[in-house]
């Protein structure tokens, strides 16, 4: 791949319960172990946050890519990520899920099903999850 944009970070002191910061210092988080991971929680963020985050704008950019292709108006479309953790029975480990959920005000269920599919074909994040963790589709 010829790569058109690189984004560096580098997690430090702690891991999940450490620092994230980006090579360009935009980004530089505290994180915290969630709870249910057996952390104490926290204000800080976690891997799997900074993961909805990502996804969720990805998809949106790659939804208006589409519709603006297909000449389709959807200013006010909301893309909401879930990411989930769970126990990986086949090693004792994790494994990530996640669902989007696409609302689209305005636009007929049918059409916004359509755009939403073409969108999860063609979004990056879409690409590098297919057949790697379980992605659930779904327009609200």
């Amino acid at each position: 791949m010829d790569a058109l944009y690189t984004a560096k970070a580098t997690a430090r002191r702690g891991g999940r319960s450490g620092v994230v910061e980006s090579a360009d210092g935009a980004l530089n988080l505290q994180l915290s172990m969630p709870k249910g991971l057996g952390g104490g929680g926290g204000t800080g963020t976690n891997p799997e946050e900074l993961f909805a985050a990502g996804y969720s704008a990805c998809f949106e950019s790659a939804l208006a890519n589409i519709a603006r292709k297909e000449k389709i108006d959807i200013p006010d479309t909301e893309v909401t990520c879930n990411v989930m953790i769970g126990k990986d029975d086949s090693d004792d480990g994790f494994k990530l899920a996640a669902k989007l959920e696409v609302r689209i005000p305005g636009l007929e269920p049918d059409k916004a099903k359509e755009l939403a599919e073409k969108a999860h074909d063609f979004c990056p994040y879409s690409k590098a999850t297919r057949g790697n963790i379980d992605v659930e589709l779904s327009v609200i």
